[in-house]
């Protein structure tokens, strides 16, 4: 899918991102809001120079980075009419669910049982409540995704025959820049290379096993299947976003707003996701952190993705992606 014109746009001088010529092989680039672009690979003299690469040396190259994006003689070409790819290939991919409290209480609310005595405002407030004592004393709630999920900011997502209710979850991603392993919140943000946008889009029917109830949500069927990740269009530094925990998350479909919410209301921020997920897992460079998707998704509007859909998603400074759905064909 050809990205829309404004695709270029995010805040800062540059970001990172993975294109490729018509018929040619993905390359690294750096990309200025202008619609330039630059190959990393003869700018830097890597041939072999990947974006995962590169932020394995994230520390070594960003001064480098920022020269070149200040340098007009560096050997830019015009972004338009290259192909956008994921900017990264992650390693491994570290979800967030019921990170925003809005989103948690809309479906607390939406899921309550027939006969719970409470009006709509009771049950409101009380699990708002429940929400401030989670982020106040518990820990996030974290689960792995598969980089085979990844896809394209503008590539066709591909819906399984087999999923009855694919639905969107528009997040924002923070991209790991050096090995993270038992790291504290206070020093979670050092090991943050940047972010990007992340669509985690999910099929609902098949989040709760149906014949093994007691063992809860099946991720990997509901949320990796190929493309279920959509991944972009840039890695925008973090030095170049003023505040994570200020930016808004939207989300359309065929042109009308389904999600519209800032990070502000996550439970979870950058840094405590981050730490959290190191005091198990070794995060590596160019790794995911998906922070959670707010309130707005299908399930909450009764409208589930379908064949022709075409979601764009945007993010504050990261820019936009635009995936149309396309129903799985029979063979």
């Amino acid at each position: 899918m050809k990205p829309p014109a404004a695709s270029a746009a995010f805040a800062g001088p540059f970001a990172l991102g993975t294109v490729s010529a018509p018929d040619g092989a993905p390359f690294p680039a750096l990309v200025t809001p202008e619609g330039r672009a630059l190959d990393l690979r003869r700018a830097l003299t890597a041939p072999d120079l990947t974006i995962r690469v590169l932020l394995e040396r994230w520390t070594e190259l960003l001064p480098r980075l920022h020269e070149l994006a200040a340098d007009p003689d560096a050997g830019w070409r015009p972004l338009d009419g290259l192909r956008v790819h994921a900017p990264v290939e992650p390693r491994q991919i570290f979800q967030s669910g019921a990170n925003y409290r809005q989103h948690v209480i809309d479906l607390e609310v939406a899921h309550r049982s027939p006969d719970d005595p409470r009006t709509v405002e009771e049950a409101r407030a009380e699990i708002a409540a429940v929400m401030d004592r989670r982020a106040a004393e518990d820990l996030p709630y974290v689960f792995i995704g598969l980089p085979s999920a990844v896809t394209g900011p503008y590539d066709d997502v591909v819906l399984p025959a087999w999923a009855e209710q694919p639905d969107w979850e528009l997040e924002l991603a923070a991209v790991i820049a050096a090995p993270a392993h038992r790291v504290s919140v206070a020093e979670a943000m050092d090991y943050v290379a940047g972010y990007t946008i992340a669509n985690d889009l999910t099929d609902r029917a098949t989040v709760f096993r149906r014949d093994m109830k007691a063992i809860g949500t099946d991720w990997l069927r509901s949320k990796n299947a190929p493309g279920f990740t959509p991944l972009g269009p840039w890695i925008v530094p973090a030095g170049q976003v003023a505040d994570p925990g200020d930016l808004r998350v939207t989300l359309r479909l065929n042109g009308e707003t389904m999600q519209d919410e800032s990070t502000e209301d996550m439970l979870f921020g950058v840094a405590r996701l981050v730490s959290y997920a190191s005091q198990t897992a070794q995060l590596l460079p160019g790794d995911l952190v998906l922070t959670g998707s707010p309130a707005g998704n299908g399930i909450h509007w009764g409208r589930l993705l379908r064949d022709g859909d075409v979601m764009e998603g945007s993010i504050t400074g990261l820019g936009a992606q635009r995936t149309r759905c396309v129903a799985e064909r029979s063979a």
